[in-house]
């Protein structure tokens, strides 16, 4: 499991010709990086006299985004043993019409599972960019680059998650299911490139760049 790579371990590992961990795997841990840097700027807010009014709303986002980091490092387990299924639904035979059936069918099953996962880290991703959006404005500016790495991580998190999601889509035969998903992947491809541009553009006035 990814949650069980030291991080140089977990790079080689990337790198090399294994099957897993892969993109989708790096999408979410490309998601618990964004929102521990989210966390980071606000715990170097947190306690200063000066953001004292915001207290209440930063420990809040805070717990939140301490939650999604355990999500995302989940997800990224989960993503490796829902593509493993899939390796081996390609590798089934199809001589016979019988045989052409049963690896359709498991390859059906196997497509949704490795479908739902990266759709659900763009869901969380645009969760978590909500967050960052809302405490950019918030937190200190000696902090406030720290959110938007953050934010350009989660965005990162999205559009990698989301090719995930179109490369499954295209050998997908339930054309009900297929727009579903497409839809889904539309809508959280839409909301997380404009949240993060919009943190990054914030973060930068912010900066004074």
């Amino acid at each position: 499991m990814i949650t069980d790579y030291a991080i140089d371990d977990f790079l080689t590992e990337l790198s090399s010709s294994a099957p897993v961990p892969g993109g989708g795997g790096a999408s979410a841990v490309s998601g618990a990086m964004g929102v521990s840097l989210g966390a980071m700027s606000l715990n170097l807010t947190i306690g200063k006299k000066k953001y004292a009014e915001y207290e209440e709303e930063l420990r809040e986002a805070l717990s939140e985004l301490e939650t999604l980091r355990d999500v995302f490092l989940s997800l990224a387990d989960k993503d490796e043993e829902v593509f493993l299924p899939l390796q081996k639904a390609y590798g089934l035979p199809r001589k016979t019409e019988e045989e052409r059936q049963i690896r359709e069918s498991f390859m059906e099953r196997a497509l949704i599972d490795a479908t739902e996962i990266p759709l659900q880290v763009m869901d969380y991703a645009c969760q978590a960019l909500r967050v960052l959006r809302r405490t950019v404005e918030l937190v200190s500016p000696l902090s406030v680059s720290d959110t938007g790495v953050g934010a350009s991580f989660l965005g990162t998190a999205v559009k990698g998650a989301g090719m995930n999601v179109l490369i499954n889509l295209k050998s997908m035969k339930d054309p009900v299911r297929t727009a579903r998903y497409r839809e889904r992947y539309e809508r959280s491809l839409s909301q997380g490139e404009k949240l993060s541009r919009e943190t990054l553009e914030r973060t930068e006035e912010r900066i004074g760049g």
